[in-house]
């Protein structure tokens, strides 16, 4: 039976409009194969930019995070971190082992640390770790931080070495210069869009562009268990442990839950950013400038979004139309 892709393309499209997103970009991998590839619009909300094609570079924002939750997958697999139960402290000298207290490597791949920061840099404890979820960067900058420390190169650098060079993905980097490739972001629709940059390519900064359709080759990697075009590129159980439930056990059962980074549906949670109709199992991540990259291993799926508007669309209902999404495209291959 033939898929019909109109309700999703419509919708990506609706959104694009309403969030005053100058571009977007849509592609669907079934099967292994691409079978839907949506371009629209432009690199910047300027009259004189260019169309968006499938060399189009987007800044994914806070989705880098599922780069990095391989990263640490491999670090557990190679028991660079011996366990994801080990205390913070026994790998974080420089933090204060009073605020760290009983914070785990769990606590801080999950969302579940507690730990937040002042605008001065101060660090805080917001809540007891294991005891709350908040979405905060220091966590994000402390594993960035060990994973290099602990491999003596930066986290890309490992990546492109035993992913992105393997699977040919040319186009997935951390940049740090204007390249005409690159999709500007628009921070405020009245003002010209800007280039998404970061000082250095080490991982810290949110500054990782890829294409479209690179973006959903990550993803499609992910749903085969690292093994693509012949042969075994990442080691089945490194996918398993980034993609799979890691989060503590949570009283309040509305909480979102989170492989490594990666947000994963087990029962369906009201403050997801999946919706309630995707299949158990399912994984996302996305970024706050629009890129969203949904995996449903149950219809052998990956669908990749993008956008250039900081901020998703629906102001204190977002998480609304964040899950309306995935819910769309569960709707279209069920």
């Amino acid at each position: 039976m033939a898929v019909n892709y109109q309700r999703l393309i419509s919708y990506v499209e609706e959104i694009k409009e309403l969030n005053h997103s100058s571009a977007s970009a849509l592609v669907v991998i079934k099967d292994n194969e691409i079978v839907l590839e949506q371009y629209s619009g432009y690199h910047s909300n300027l009259v004189s930019s260019a169309p968006i094609t499938e060399a189009s570079k987007f800044n994914v924002a806070s989705a880098r995070k599922s780069y990095l939750g391989l990263a640490v997958a491999f670090a557990l697999y190679e028991k660079k971190i011996k366990s994801i139960d080990d205390y913070a402290v026994d790998y974080f000298d420089e933090y204060d082992k009073a605020l760290l207290a009983n914070t785990t490597i769990r606590h801080l791949v999950t969302h579940s640390h507690g730990i937040h920061q002042k605008n001065d840099g101060t660090l805080f404890r917001e809540f007891n770790a294991g005891k709350g979820w908040a979405y905060r960067g220091i966590n994000v900058l402390m594993m960035t931080e060990l994973i290099n420390r602990l491999y003596g190169k930066s986290y890309p650098e490992l990546l492109r070495e035993r992913v992105f060079l393997p699977l040919d993905l040319y186009d997935t980097a951390w940049y740090t210069n204007p390249k005409k490739e690159l999709v500007k972001v628009i921070d405020n629709p009245n003002k010209a869009a800007t280039y998404s940059l970061g000082s250095t390519n080490d991982g810290s900064d949110s500054n990782l562009h890829t294409t479209a359709r690179e973006f959903a080759l990550w993803g499609n990697l992910h749903l085969n268990k690292g093994f693509l075009n012949g042969k075994q590129i990442v080691p089945k159980e490194v996918i398993r442990l980034a993609t799979k439930v890691q989060s503590p056990n949570y009283k309040d059962k509305k909480t979102p839950l989170n492989g490594l980074f990666w947000y994963v549906q087990d029962t369906p949670s009201h403050k997801s950013e999946i919706g309630e109709r995707v299949p158990k199992n399912s994984y996302q991540i996305l970024g706050i400038t629009g890129p969203t990259l949904l995996v449903i291993p149950k219809y052998n799926l990956v669908v990749a979004k993008m956008y250039n508007k900081r901020y998703n669309y629906g102001g204190d209902n977002y998480l609304h139309y964040l899950r309306e999404f995935s819910n769309i495209v569960a709707d279209t291959f069920n």
